[in-house]
C-alpha cells in the first residue's frame, strides 16, 4: 500500500485518492461525494428507522463515510455510534488537503478534521450525536469477538474483489451476517454475482439495487431473521 496516494479531482468536484500499487481508487471517479451518499447514506443509513445505530465500516480511508454520516445525524437527530477499521491510516499531509468539507461551515470543516485526529483504539465523542470508534487493524485478522453489540448498518466498502480478494470471502460474509442486528443492512458499491451468493450464503436476503453515476447496480443485504 502507498504511503504516498495521489489525490485526484472526480467528476462531481470532490476527491479521491489513487493507489499506482494497486491501480485502485478509493471512491468512484464518477464522483466520490455523490457515490458515497448514494450507496451508504440514501439507501442504507436511511433505510434504519432506529433512534439509535450502530454502523460498522470496513474501511474508513478518507474518513469520508464517516464524515457524511455524522452530518446527517445533525440533522435527524439520531445517535450513531460508528466502529470502523483500517489497516493503512493516511497521513495529515493527505487528509489536510481532501476536500470533502469545502462547502461547509468552518465548524464543520473542523469536525471533518476531527474524525482524522480521533485517537485509534477507543470511542471518541466528536459530536454529542455522534460517536466514533477506530480500529487500525487488518479486517482479514479482526477478531469479531470484539464487536459487544449487534450492529444495525454496515458499510462494506473495500477495495475490489480483484484488487483485495481476500477481503470478499465466504468466511467474512458469515462473520458480518454473524454480528448484523435483526433486520440490520450491509450495504456496499459491489454488484458482483459472486458477491451477492456468498451474502445469500451467509444468511441475508440481497437485493440489487441502482447504483451511483457511472455503475449500474449495486447490492443491499438484509438479515431478516
Amino acid at each position: 500500500m502507498s504511503v504516498n496516494p495521489e489525490i485526484e479531482l472526480t467528476a462531481d468536484g470532490s476527491h479521491t485518492l489513487f493507489i499506482p500499487e494497486l491501480d485502485e481508487h478509493y471512491h468512484s471517479v464518477n464522483g466520490a461525494i455523490q457515490e458515497s451518499t448514494h450507496v451508504f447514506i440514501r439507501t442504507g443509513l436511511h433505510t434504519i428507522s432506529k433512534q439509535k445505530i450502530i454502523v460498522f465500516e470496513v474501511g474508513f480511508g478518507t474518513g469520508l463515510n464517516a464524515f457524511l454520516t455524522l452530518l446527517d445525524a445533525q440533522s435527524s437527530g439520531k445517535e450513531i455510534h460508528y466502529i470502523t477499521l483500517e489497516a493503512y491510516p493516511l497521513s495529515a499531509a493527505i487528509t489536510n488537503r481532501l476536500n470533502y468539507a469545502d462547502n461547509y461551515t468552518e465548524e464543520e470543516k473542523s469536525l471533518f478534521i476531527g474524525l482524522h485526529k480521533a485517537e485509534w483504539g477507543r470511542e471518541t465523542e466528536v459530536t454529542p450525536s455522534f460517536y466514533l470508534t477506530k480500529l487500525e487493524v487488518d479486517f482479514t485478522t479482526f477478531d469479531f469477538s470484539l464487536i459487544k453489540d449487534l450492529v444495525d448498518l454496515i458499510y462494506f466498502d473495500a477495495f475490489a474483489p480483484d484488487k483485495q480478494p481476500d477481503m470478499w470471502s465466504q468466511r467474512i460474509f458469515d462473520q458480518l451476517y454473524a454480528i448484523t442486528a435483526p433486520n440490520g443492512i450491509l450495504v456496499t458499491y459491489c454488484a458482483k454475482g459472486a458477491v451477492r451468493r456468498m451474502m445469500q450464503q451467509a444468511g441475508y436476503t440481497v437485493e440489487r439495487l441502482p447504483g451511483p453515476p457511472g455503475k449500474r447496480e449495486m447490492l443491499r443485504a438484509t438479515r431478516t431473521i
